[in-house]
């Protein structure tokens, strides 16, 4: 093959190459939430995202959806799923009011969890109020979702719920930028060195099942962990997230869909304890 050749199928491969990585890189949330509501009685509110775009048709259509009520009947207790393997590291970060939520997100990822064999690069968090999430039919005051992607696009959230009481440490360093961001939409601010080692768990005990983003394009396949121990928020930390958005909507939690004969796993370390 002449050099001619030589570029011509070096270049076939590149574009190739981009052509099937878009997917990856396309599979999280979207960055503007302006086309689609979380008002039930609304044409654009989440029993209509599938009809918005061809491509949030999974919203509709799709049977393995998040979030889920994670009720006991469906929960398998077990060890074998092992301890959640957190290597996190500081990095630097940018705010985002995203339209319906605040998205905080680490510039080149911030370490990685590891779930059976594979690396998923944390890239962001963002704040639901309520929770997502309901445990026996309880739903609770806040929901922290921690984004992650591995190399191929698959995703990984991690889940953490909590209930009014004393006031969380990471929304309070967040509380002057939710005001100074507060209704302008889209509009990106530098929040410096953040480390998402100060994220309390608590708990060893986790939820976990496959699912769904829950929002739009709603792609699943999605590997959730929900952290069992429910965390304190304080009502003032509640109301700066919600001021900050001004969408005018009292929440911004999609509803509960189907299990569809999904089973719940619930993680239990072997030595019994309440950790």
């Amino acid at each position: 093959m002449d050099n001619l050749g030589l570029r011509l199928s070096s270049i076939f491969l590149i574009v190739l190459f981009i052509i099937l990585c878009v997917p990856c890189a396309k599979s999280q949330e979207v960055e503007d939430e302006h086309e689609f509501t979380y008002d039930v009685n609304s044409p654009n509110g989440p029993d209509h995202w599938g009809e918005i775009h061809s491509e949030w048709s999974m919203c509709n259509q799709g049977d393995l959806q998040s979030p889920i009520d994670l009720t006991h009947k469906r929960v398998q207790t077990t060890s074998s799923l092992g301890r959640l393997d957190r290597d996190y590291k500081a990095a630097n970060t940018t705010l985002v009011n995203r339209g319906h939520d605040m998205m905080l997100k680490w510039t080149g990822g911030a370490g990685h969890i590891n779930i059976n064999g594979t690396k998923y690069q944390l890239n962001q968090l963002h704040w639901h109020t309520p929770t997502e999430h309901t445990v026996n039919g309880r739903r609770y005051n806040l929901e922290l979702h921690l984004v992650h992607q591995s190399i191929d696009g698959k995703i990984a959230v991690v889940g953490i719920m909590y209930k009014i009481g004393r006031p969380d440490s990471i929304l309070s360093l967040m509380e002057p930028y939710f005001k100074s961001l507060a209704a302008t939409k889209g509009v990106e601010m530098s929040v410096g060195i953040m480390d998402p080692r100060g994220i309390k768990v608590g708990s060893r005990k986790y939820y976990r099942y496959i699912g769904s983003l829950t929002t739009p394009p709603c792609y699943q396949n999605v590997i959730w962990t929900i952290v069992k121990k429910v965390r304190t928020v304080s009502r003032e930390q509640l109301h700066a997230i919600r001021e900050a958005v001004h969408d005018d909507a009292e929440a911004n939690s999609r509803p509960v869909q189907p299990l569809n004969n999904r089973w719940i796993k619930l993680y239990r370390p072997d030595d019994q304890s309440n950790n």
